[in-house]
């Protein structure tokens, strides 16, 4: 069964540190935060050549299209935020929210199934 592979691209506030992104991530991962069904691997990275020298990234990686449509609805129908699980609302607006330039929901993503 094909993996289904979501990239997030962050944009940090200025003022805010990659020092103070990459504690917040370490924390949310001590917390449990990414224990979610369906989650088989996360992945935050920083740009080291390109156009996204010295940003971040995320990649997460659900085992397959269906775990990840359990959480987060079809590409046609997304659940709405007010029903992600907790550990995301907790995530996307108690650690990331105040770290980032724009609201957690509306950040660059894509999500990709392997072919």
């Amino acid at each position: 069964m094909p993996r289904l592979i979501s990239i997030h691209e962050y944009e940090l506030k200025p003022g805010v540190s990659g020092e103070a992104f990459e504690r917040a991530t370490r924390e949310a991962e001590r917390r449990g935060l990414f224990d979610l069904p369906g989650l088989v691997g996360h992945h935050f990275l920083r740009g080291l050549k390109g156009a996204r020298r010295g940003a971040y990234t995320a990649i997460w990686v659900f085992e397959s299209r269906e775990a990840w449509e359990r959480l987060w609805g079809t590409v046609e129908a997304p659940v709405r935020a007010s029903d992600y699980p907790e550990h995301w609302k907790t995530w996307e607006n108690d650690v990331l929210a105040p770290l980032l330039e724009q609201d957690p929901d509306t950040i660059r993503f894509t999500s990709y199934e392997e072919v």
